[in-house]
């Protein structure tokens, strides 16, 4: 394939990984195809590999019901912590309409102690943004995140709180601009959404797009966001075949023309590994995408030097997503992994018959994605890269030109959001966060994640 260009990515980075045995451990439920224990899996070969060596392994505090405030409602929270899997079968009428308005009950079953589960995963992120606010890392991974689908008050595609928003609104805190990439198959719509009218945050989802594909509405290249975040919401729609070939060929320029014209003091990057070839679910997309693709989106995105937040997502081949994640870690920290699995890896045999650690990408269709196409769109992305750059550029003028990249104290909080408050009542998502979480300032204090001793 033609590789992803890699300038400085070898120059060493500290890494900050973050882990809690506990996440694994829930459930979604028998008759879904979401499974947390993947993380578990995941965090196994990265012990099998000794990866963890390269890295301070932390477990983070559990999120509060005030920081996932930051974006999400009171309301939906206080519900979303109330519900069991036994109260909801005794719910009142008043209370199933709930449910059901908060997107609970099928796609995102109730379970035992999701809002722990929930709680911890955020918990991660902005632990991961709080490490990277304080300079005490230059990259922050947490695998149990990139819930990228989740509304301000409602779940969806199986997330539930939207870390990859909170993780966001907090390094906002310290970066005048942040740029969100999300290489998920589906579109990262609740991102998006969260930030559709703010200049401050600009999104970058690379997806399948295509009339019945999860979530059905957004993602095409008309969605550029509102108001103040016009060309801030950006979308890559790409066909059914996506290969290595062409992937490679859109994803650097892209992100490139975007640290050139947005120039964000920090990055999110949200690596769903439903994008490979053969998911489950992501083959609803007919993507031949391989693993060696994923990780060298990681490995051009680690090459930039700006402060990194690495989030999963999604990825439904249980036996393929820890190894596609252990690879991308191996990318992030530098290191060539041997091909065989080792022998000490406890779910070694999830891994048969080949018990390789990475998986080619076998073409199941015909890649409908024509490089005119691909340029196309290329094209119109940075046009609207370019105008948002300028839109950027004349707000720090202003002031002292590009003060907060040259580390100069930050200019005041843009405004979020040009829509009318009738507007906003009646779609109560599209509402971007505000208040304290989004002001510019000094940089919190690191949260209570502490350090882990990690045996093998």
């Amino acid at each position: 394939m033609a590789a992803l260009a890699n300038s400085g990515g070898s120059a060493k980075k500290r890494v900050a990984y973050f882990y809690d045995a506990d996440v694994g451990g829930f459930s979604y439920g028998s008759n879904t195809v979401f499974k947390p224990h993947r993380v578990r899996m995941t965090h196994n070969l990265v012990l099998s590999y000794g990866l963890f060596e390269k890295m301070d392994v932390y477990r983070a505090p559990p999120a509060s019901s005030a920081q996932m405030q930051a974006f999400h409602t009171e309301s939906y929270l206080k519900f979303f912590a109330s519900v069991t899997p036994e109260s909801h079968q005794v719910l009142k009428r008043e209370e199933m309409l709930l449910l059901n308005a908060y997107g609970l009950g099928d796609e995102q079953p109730v379970f035992h102690e999701m809002y722990n589960y929930a709680s911890a995963v955020a918990g991660a992120s902005l632990s991961g943004a709080a490490l990277l606010n304080a300079g005490k890392a230059d990259i922050a991974i947490n695998w149990s995140g990139g819930m990228h689908h989740a509304k301000k008050s409602k779940a969806s595609g199986f997330c539930y709180i939207n870390d990859c928003v909170l993780a966001i609104v907090e390094l906002l805190k310290t970066h005048a601009r942040v740029l969100y990439i999300d290489i998920d198959v589906h579109h990262g719509d609740g991102v998006e959404e969260a930030f559709y009218s703010t200049n401050r945050v600009m999104t970058l989802s690379f997806h399948h797009f295509a009339e019945r594909f999860f979530p059905g509405s957004g993602g095409s290249m008309e969605d550029t966001g509102d108001g103040a975040g016009k060309h801030c919401a950006l979308n890559f729609p790409l066909k059914a075949g996506m290969d290595d070939i062409s992937y490679a060929s859109v994803f650097q320029p892209a992100v490139a023309a975007a640290m050139t014209h947005y120039q964000p003091g920090a990055i999110v990057l949200q690596m769903g590994a439903d994008s490979l070839a053969g998911d489950r679910l992501g083959r609803a997309g007919h993507f031949n995408v391989s693993m060696k693709c994923h990780a060298e989106c990681a490995l051009y995105v680690r090459s930039l030097g700006v402060p990194l937040l690495v989030l999963g997502g999604g990825g439904y081949t249980l036996s393929n997503v820890p190894r596609c994640w252990a690879n991308d870690t191996a990318a992030l920290t530098d290191t060539a992994l041997p091909r065989a699995i080792p022998e000490t890896c406890a779910y070694r045999s999830y891994y048969g018959p080949d018990f390789a650690v990475t998986v080619g990408a076998a073409a199941r269709q015909r890649n409908a994605n024509s490089p005119s196409y691909l340029q196309r769109v290329l094209q119109r992305l940075v046009a609207s890269m370019r105008a948002a750059g300028a839109a950027a550029g004349l707000a720090a003028a202003k002031g002292a030109a590009h003060a907060a990249l040259l580390g100069a104290p930050l200019p005041p909080p843009l405004k979020a959001g040009v829509l009318s408050d009738e507007q906003l009542d009646e779609d109560p998502d599209r509402r971007p966060p505000d208040g304290p979480a989004c002001d510019a300032g000094k940089p919190p204090a690191v949260a209570d994640a502490q350090p882990m001793q990690v045996d093998q």
